[in-house]
């Protein structure tokens, strides 16, 4: 629709008479698509461990936890801003405020405590049962039920990790379990809601705002924390707090909550059944921690689990 006025003559308006254009339809996720997306998050989550063990070399637990969060929400901020991104809801505010306090603050904070009393693979005993957590939240927050087929095999593949990460560990339980079981319970609840957000909105967009939310008190946390605790700047401690800031505090749920939304979050979570026996890979490459002969065994066990969740209905 056009119109011209003038002060002296009357207004013309010439109308297109042309039919509206009605919109197509929305294409629908590609599986493979988010499968391969959910995949390379558990790829970069299972760096988080060691790349941890790293910081700590350099910085106290408060002060890797409050920096990596810091450096992941200035590299969220820019994206956002150059992206001209608007922001949210009011509707989707109170789930990016899960997001944010479960995967930014309590899981970060949490495995961050257990690792200065525990080993990476102790640590995996928790981490292999997260996917069965996360498929059993998403079921009550949602109300679908997946198959028996699906949570046969699930329960199956959190038994095998569980059984390899135990035996690795010697069998003993550690002081650091208490923080690592809440991790896995705050962990679990924020990627079934930042899958549901990733659902209405890109999933960077969902870690990004998380990581705003929670950006005034990683600011705050920094400084008190860095001036309590000591520093001592070394490559390893350099490295390890870059990798968990950009590679899994950003990078890696970004993938992940594109993946989950793609491909549903029971399916996406059981893919994280292979983290823990690659971050004992990790462990042993670059922590130097021995590896099991039983780990291939484990491993192809965990593959076929994972290979029946995939097809299961959920």
């Amino acid at each position: 629709m056009t119109a011209q006025d003038s002060a002296t003559a009357s207004t013309t308006i010439a109308v297109d008479s042309r039919p509206a254009r009605t919109p197509g339809p929305v294409a629908a996720p590609d599986p493979r698509q988010g499968a391969l997306l959910a995949g390379l998050g558990v790829v970069a989550f299972s760096l988080t461990f060691p790349a941890t063990a790293w910081g700590l070399e350099s910085f106290g637990p408060w002060s890797l936890v409050a920096v990596r969060s810091l450096l992941a929400g200035v590299i969220a901020g820019v994206f956002l801003l150059v992206g001209r991104v608007p922001l949210p809801e009011r509707r989707h505010w109170a789930g990016l405020a899960m997001v944010a306090a479960g995967t930014v603050v309590g899981f970060p904070l949490l495995t961050t405590m257990a690792l200065r009393t525990s080993t990476t693979s102790h640590a995996a005993v928790v981490v292999g049962l997260l996917p069965l957590t996360t498929a059993a939240l998403s079921a009550l927050r949602t109300g679908r039920r997946p198959s028996r087929a699906f949570w046969a095999a699930a329960l199956a593949g959190a038994g095998v990790v569980v059984a390899f990460t135990v035996q690795q560990s010697g069998g003993a339980l550690s002081t650091g379990d208490l923080y690592l079981f809440a991790a896995l319970l705050v962990c679990a609840a924020g990627y079934t809601e930042g899958g549901r957000l990733a659902r209405v909105m890109p999933g960077w967009q969902v870690i990004g705002w998380a990581l705003i939310l929670t950006l005034p008190l990683a600011a705050l946390g920094s400084a008190a924390a860095l001036a309590a605790e000591p520093v001592h700047l070394g490559a390893h401690g350099v490295l390890g707090v870059l990798w968990v800031a950009v590679g899994s505090q950003f990078f890696g749920l970004y993938v992940w909550y594109r993946g989950m939304a793609a491909i549903g979050v029971p399916r996406a979570s059981q893919l994280q059944l292979a983290q823990p026996l690659l971050t004992l890979v990790w462990a042993v490459l670059l922590l130097g921690e021995h590896l099991s002969p039983a780990a291939p065994l484990a491993a192809a066990g965990v593959l076929v689990c994972i290979a029946v969740t995939q097809r299961a209905a959920a």
